[in-house]
């Protein structure tokens, strides 16, 4: 009889263990599968942060262009309201809003060079010069924007 009653027992003890394998083996295999797509989710927001700070730089830079175009196209005399100013005036609002976007996205070592080149661009618009220092002035600034821009967003 004892016999008999170990059979079922031993049985019954095989299937106990055979199911606490069974569920350790989905909690690890549920586990690695949610630490992966973490991994997955952490990646792919990086890479979105990543391509909105080039956005924003890209935009930046735009701005700065059309900014320095302004610059170039300074008349010797003008005044608030004039076709210049009109050109002017939106250049360098969109280069002071794309400047606090940088600012805002783009790390912190990225916002001194966009500030100097900011900085550098609206004298230029706005105070007296004459062409051929515009560029000496601008350059140095520009320079060391665009290299510490492509040393962030690498």
């Amino acid at each position: 009889m004892t016999g008999e009653l170990w059979t079922p027992v031993i049985s019954m003890v095989g299937v106990a263990v055979g199911g606490a394998l069974t569920y350790l083996t989905q909690r690890t295999t549920q586990r690695a599968a949610d630490r992966a797509e973490e991994q997955r989710r952490a990646a792919a927001l990086a890479e979105e942060r990543r391509a909105e700070q080039i956005r924003t730089v890209l935009e930046f830079i735009r701005f700065a262009l059309e900014a320095e175009g302004v610059a170039h196209a300074r008349p010797p005399e003008w005044e608030v309201g004039d076709e210049w100013y009109r050109t002017a005036r939106p250049a360098m609002d969109g280069l002071r809003i794309a400047e606090n976007g940088v600012h805002l996205l783009c790390a912190t070592g990225l916002h001194a060079p966009t500030t100097a080149y900011a900085r550098a661009l609206n004298q230029a618009v706005w105070q007296e010069h004459d062409q051929a220092s515009l560029a000496e002035r601008l350059e140095p600034v520009k320079m060391e924007f665009l290299a510490v821009a492509r040393r962030s967003l690498t």
